[in-house]
């Protein structure tokens, strides 16, 4: 059996401090003539995730549609950081900094993880949990792609469409995306959010709150302006 991930432990700790480190070594890169270059690393990277983690969970044995779909929120953080990394298109830019920040960041804080390191599972997920966020505040950094007016019901639409489209898939397969169905085991906000069914109303609330504070330094800078 591989080693019991403990949360704060000295692999956790490791892949914070890398995770800040990789996250200042890109910004510095995009003041070079390699910026370029690193983003499209990087972008690769992320849209690599789903297909490598189909071949790291058959390979330790835990391949199913929980595992394998890429329908939870930092999945589609992952495809569109992927995509903005390597297009800039604004839409992508705006999913992966919402999604990235309010959802995959809170992943990283708070693994919903069992497997420690060196479990392939592992770096798979900090991988995942890491690159997310990093791209998600190099958008509005280093890329200048900062959320336009309407961001917020423009992400709010976009969310609850995918989390209608993940309690579908839930029902039909008996999975538990989105921790729609069961809260994670691990200590989360989602303790602080009430009981089943109720704690994803109380998400989507959240959503708006999380959503509202990310986009208020770029609403007040136009302001100002």
């Amino acid at each position: 059996m591989p080693p019991a991930f403990k949360p704060y432990g000295a692999s956790h700790q490791v892949v914070l401090v890398i995770t800040v480190v990789l996250f200042v070594a890109l910004l510095l890169l995009s003041r070079t003539r390699h910026g370029v270059v690193a983003e499209r690393l990087l972008g690769s990277l992320l849209l690599a995730l789903w297909p490598a983690g189909l071949v790291t969970h058959a390979i330790n044995g835990s391949f199913t549609a929980q595992t394998v779909l890429p329908l939870q929120y930092c999945d589609i953080a992952a495809i569109a950081g992927g995509i903005a990394l390597w297009t800039h298109r604004q839409f992508c830019c705006e999913i992966v900094y919402f999604f990235g920040i309010a959802g995959t960041l809170q992943g990283l804080i708070t693994p919903a993880l069992i497997y420690d390191f060196p479990d392939g599972r592992f770096f798979h997920f900090f991988t995942l949990h890491g690159g997310v966020p990093i791209t998600s505040f190099y958008v509005v950094t280093a890329m200048k792609h900062r959320p336009l007016p309407g961001a917020v019901p423009r992400m709010m639409l976009f969310s609850i469409a995918w989390y209608a489209v993940v309690a579908v898939v839930n029902v039909a397969l008996g999975t538990n995306f989105a921790f729609q169905c069961t809260k994670p085991p691990q200590a989360s906000l989602f303790d602080r959010l009430g009981r089943w069914p109720w704690y994803n109303f109380s998400a989507i609330g959240l959503g708006v709150v999380f959503y509202s504070v990310l986009y208020a330094p770029f609403a007040f800078r136009r302001i100002r302006r």
